[in-house]
């Protein structure tokens, strides 16, 4: 059974920012990029934060790169930015839809994911819509290859991708879901409203035990035992391979993103600037 022990403490950054934050992803721990409200964009070089230029006061959901010179951001309004180590560019993305979660296999397989079931794919080129066969707005992706991607969204809705399209899963739950990640095929971790975890095993998804009523708003970890949730009111959760437990995060501040370079440094992301690193 999953206790309130803390695994260990997490510590306040200084942002420099009050605006909300919401995605946060890097390439190592010297290299770390966060986005939130009104187009703002942080940067980590291992010391401390600091703002970047993004050119727009567009609402940004999620980032995700390839490298430390391939990030890419998405946001409300169908915008896309790309950094390609020297800045970041808008690219067309062809549809005004909200983005809210972006993953790739590789800078020439990148999906975008956003309301009304829109899902977008970047092929080295240039953006295409897909088809998704849903209009229940999707909230993360994430995937272990190119023919083996996850979305996540509302009404506890979950696709697969193949490599060929896009397919509804049964997840057994109609709450919404805000978060995916996995270590492998097999091994998948969905988060969502009312501390909701499902778990996918390669052949199935089922609840997990979490031990809260808090909405869930990121996933993310480092092995099949050794993964962090990140939610509404500073709630973080570790799960150990056999159980997840509360950790104490010393704020009731929501927390939107969570991301690591490793099991010893994570860093999760929230409302009014706020970013902790445990």
């Amino acid at each position: 059974m999953p206790t309130a022990t803390p695994v260990s403490a997490w510590s306040p950054m200084t942002s420099g920012t009050s605006v909300n934050l919401n995605g946060v992803w890097g390439s190592s721990i010297s290299d770390v990029f966060a986005v939130g409200d009104y187009g703002f964009i942080l940067h980590y070089n291992g010391s401390a934060w600091s703002a970047m230029a993004s050119g727009t006061n567009v609402i940004l959901n999620g980032v995700w790169g390839i490298s430390s010179s391939d990030v890419f951001a998405v946001g409300a309004q169908g915008f896309i930015l790309h950094y390609g180590g020297s800045g970041w560019s808008t690219m067309t993305s062809g549809t005004n839809v909200g983005l809210n979660g972006v993953w790739g296999s590789s800078s020439s397989d990148v999906f975008a994911v956003g309301d009304q079931g829109f899902i977008l794919h970047y092929d080295g080129s240039g953006w295409s819509a897909m088809t998704s066969g849903t209009t229940v707005s999707l909230n993360g992706i994430w995937g272990s290859s190119s023919s083996d991607v996850f979305a996540v969204g509302g009404q506890g809705f979950i696709l697969h991708y193949d490599g060929s399209a896009w397919s509804a899963m049964t997840g057994g739950t109609n709450v919404g879901l805000n978060g995916v990640w996995g270590s492998s095929t097999s091994d998948v971790f969905a988060v969502g409203g009312q501390g909701f975890i499902l778990h996918y095993d390669g052949s199935g998804w089922s609840a997990m035990t979490s031990d809260t009523n808090h909405s869930l708003n990121g996933v993310w970890g480092i092995s099949s035992s050794d993964a962090f949730a990140v939610g509404n009111q500073g709630f973080i959760l570790h799960y150990d391979g056999s159980g997840w437990s509360a950790m104490t995060s010393g704020t009731t501040v929501s927390l939107n993103g969570v991301w690591g370079s490793s099991s010893s440094d994570v860093f999760a992301v929230g409302d009014y600037g706020f970013i902790l690193n445990y």
